[in-house]
């Protein structure tokens, strides 16, 4: 009696600690009653009534990701071309996790598959190739949308490669050798164009300054001559008063001489001198040419004084 009584006992502490359950962080555990649901036991300490209730499924709510291999898919313009992704996803629901989809993975690899089929059909290759974002986002909003149902959260998809064919890579690179040429040869002409542009307007810049001189240097050259005629004019005007004066002086003096009368017959004498100088054939004597001797006798003598 006392042994069955520590079996009893025994087996009803295991009974009791067989319902003692501690989920880890990260982890909700799904609880079956009677073989129905009952609840989601989340991070902590708890207690299941044991041979009612047990533990259908512990599920990660940690974020995981699906790796598929690639994929063949034809765009828009009927170019079949390899694609593979990786979708990041995480259990928002563990009950519809649990009940929702017999094998998940399974399910969103078909449905990450045909989606993807879906969003490259309605676009052509170049589209393709440069529109990896708005695939993204498509698939991401699609999948989430699909996946609702199923307690699985969509955070990310990400398209890692497109692969072509090799006809299409060959006539991507003639395109792209062809459009790098076409810049180098648009820079070349730039460079060239910008050379002649410089050149030209250095050289109109030294046709401007060597008129430039020239203009000074003929401004300087008309102002030397300007101060030489001046200097000329100024010379011989004042060499004509100094004659003038001279002769003035002259004719005073022997005026106060001679009189009046010997000056008149002086002067009737520098007139036939000129006369007679050889540039004119007119030669007009005076009536008086008698007094010359007189006054030229008159004159010497003057001079000597």
């Amino acid at each position: 009696m006392y042994y069955i009584l520590i079996v009893l006992v025994a087996f009803v502490l295991t009974v009791i600690i067989s319902g003692v359950k501690i989920v880890p962080q990260s982890q909700a555990w799904v609880v079956e009653r009677l073989g129905a649901y009952n609840c989601a036991l989340d991070t902590g300490f708890h207690f299941i009534v044991p041979l009612f209730d047990r533990i259908a499924k512990r599920v990660s709510l940690k974020e995981a990701l699906f790796d598929y291999a690639p994929q063949p898919v034809i765009t828009k313009d009927n170019v079949t071309m390899l694609v593979d992704s990786v979708v990041f996803y995480q259990i928002s629901d563990p009950k519809l996790y649990t009940y929702g989809v017999d094998n998940p993975k399974v399910a969103i690899d078909k449905l990450t598959t045909t989606t993807l089929r879906q969003v490259i059909g309605e676009l052509e290759l170049d589209e393709t190739l440069t529109s990896r974002d708005t695939i993204n986002s498509k698939l991401r909003s699609i999948l989430d949308d699909a996946t609702d149902a199923w307690g699985i959260k969509i955070n990310r998809v990400e398209v890692k490669n497109i692969d072509p064919p090799a006809s299409i890579k060959d006539a991507m690179e003639k395109q792209m050798r062809a459009e790098r040429e076409r810049r180098a040869a648009i820079l070349t002409a730039e460079g060239e164009k910008r050379s002649l542009i410089l050149k030209a307007e250095g050289e109109k810049q030294s046709s401007i300054l060597q008129a430039e001189a020239e203009k000074q240097s003929l401004i300087l050259q008309a102002e030397a001559r300007k101060q030489v005629l001046i200097q000329e004019a100024e010379g011989e005007a004042q060499a004509i008063m100094t004659v003038q004066k001279a002769t003035a002086d002259g004719l005073e003096m022997i005026t106060n001489v001679i009189g009046k009368k010997g000056a008149v017959k002086l002067k009737s004498f520098e007139a036939f001198e000129r006369v007679a100088d050889g540039k004119s054939t007119k030669i007009i004597i005076p009536s008086d040419i008698q007094n010359l001797g007189s006054l030229i006798t008159g004159i010497t003598e003057i001079a000597k004084q």
